[in-house]
């Protein structure tokens, strides 16, 4: 997408239902923060451990918020550990992996941190290095990837417990 114009960019909400296909997670709603660098998922139960030598991270996620019934469990790779300001301005050490985002159909590659969102109104936090060059963000609109979402929750996927 290195050639693409501002305004051959396809346009996104400040609000928008996405996928996570390396995770099993079919469907969440994640805010879309271009005031934040890297992108966030929330997550609990997060173990890191050794497979075959390299360093892997065991989490699991409620991909619904005032959910939590419904739980994937997951694992990754761990790319790199880093410090994050969190919305109180504390420094907070968060795993960071790499995974696929499919979003309008389009799959990327994006860094997304783990931490507990629970408190938070969105269990995800899509930061502009995730959008940057692919979209461009409309904040006065949301779920414009798909309209009748806005009004009513995806159908729920299955659990994943582990």
């Amino acid at each position: 997408m290195g050639n693409k114009q501002p305004k051959d960019l396809p346009v996104i909400g400040w609000r928008e239902w996405i996928s996570l296909p390396d995770m099993g997670i079919t469907t969440i709603k994640a805010k879309i923060d271009t005031g934040a660098r890297s992108s966030a998922l929330h997550a609990f139960d997060v173990h890191k451990f050794n497979r075959d030598g390299k360093p892997m991270v065991r989490f699991k996620v409620h991909p619904f918020q005032r959910d939590s019934h419904s739980t994937i469990a997951a694992e990754a790779e761990l790319f790199n550990e880093r410090y994050v300001r969190n919305s109180g301005g504390d420094a907070e050490l968060r795993p960071a992996i790499l995974t696929a985002v499919e979003i309008l159909g389009s799959r990327s590659l994006i860094e997304l941190t783990l931490t507990n969102r629970d408190a938070m109104g969105f269990r995800m936090l899509l930061g502009r290095q995730a959008v940057r060059r692919r979209f461009l963000v409309d904040p006065g609109r949301s779920y414009l990837l798909n309209p009748k979402s806005s009004r009513t929750k995806p159908k729920r996927q299955k659990s994943q417990t582990g």
